[in-house]
């Protein structure tokens, strides 16, 4: 396994589990345990997602210290504001039953996130949060972010894959010291990525399937990856991409597959911008 370096010293593994749209409490518990059995150390959650309680209690049960672990998760869109971050950060420690949360982020750009980060700035300071970050912003947004902010972002969390590459959105992070971290890193399934010719083709070389041969591509460009799944032979094909690297033709290749374009979530679109600040959680 491989670690990056954030901006403040704090070090996070370059692969972990997320347990996006894993509602039910005791499927996420057990998800969570299998990973941290394959191999996992980082496991990346949400307010939104409704199951930190779940992640909470497969982090008391694991066998491992705390400090061996590193949890992140993220604050609701609906708390975007000073006052809402400061009761929703203690929230997402009461029901982890941490001290500590290694990653905090800004789930989206939207609502007060300014006087949000404020609160997550001060809770940063105290030392109830090891590292902040952001999530889906995109270059624009991210450069007057990071030209106004006190504690600069460790990490902002995006739409990364073959077919949705961001190469721009990267030069921005690295110019500021931001790690780019990567959300659907299979593209949510789309496009036929798990049997994709190109990338299939590719993994026949090094004996790895598509589905490795796409996070590779990304841990190569110095992006985090959390691929998700609830069965244990997924979990550990996923996180076995630590013994081949792929060639600056293959590399090429892969490039060649972008589309310039998301088809998942589209920060740009009113429609979605208006379903994410409409969105309930239902716990």
């Amino acid at each position: 396994m491989n670690y990056v370096t954030l901006n403040n010293g704090v070090k996070m593994p370059q692969e972990g589990f997320g347990v996006f749209q894993v509602p039910d409490p005791e499927v996420c518990k057990q998800s969570v345990l299998d990973a941290i059995a394959s191999g996992y150390r980082l496991i990346d959650t949400a307010a939104s997602y409704g199951n930190e309680e779940a992640v909470g209690a497969a982090i008391r049960e694991c066998g491992l210290v705390r400090e061996e672990l590193f949890i992140t998760t993220k604050l609701l869109v609906q708390d975007a504001c000073y006052e809402a971050a400061k009761k929703a950060i203690q929230t997402s420690l009461d029901k982890l039953g941490t001290e500590y949360i290694d990653l905090y982020l800004l789930h989206q750009p939207m609502g007060d996130y300014f006087g949000a980060y404020r609160a997550m700035e001060e809770a940063y300071k105290e030392g109830k949060l090891r590292a902040i970050g952001v999530c889906n912003f995109y270059p624009e947004v991210l450069i007057n972010f990071c030209e106004t902010v006190d504690v600069m972002p460790a990490v902002n969390q995006v739409e990364l894959h073959p077919f949705f590459q961001q190469a721009k959105a990267l030069e921005i992070m690295a110019e500021y010291g931001v790690k780019p971290e990567a959300w659907g890193p299979f593209a949510e399934g789309k496009y036929g990525i798990f049997t994709h010719p190109l990338l299939t083709k590719i993994g026949e070389k090094y004996g790895k399937s598509a589905a490795q041969v796409a996070l590779r591509w990304n841990v190569e460009r110095g992006v985090t990856v959390i691929p998700k799944s609830t069965h244990k032979e997924r979990m550990e094909q996923n996180i076995d991409i630590w013994d081949f690297a792929l060639t600056e033709e293959d590399m090429k290749e892969i490039e060649a597959l972008d589309m310039g374009h998301t088809e998942i979530a589209d920060h740009r679109d009113p429609v979605f911008v208006k379903y994410v600040l409409g969105f309930k959680i239902h716990e």
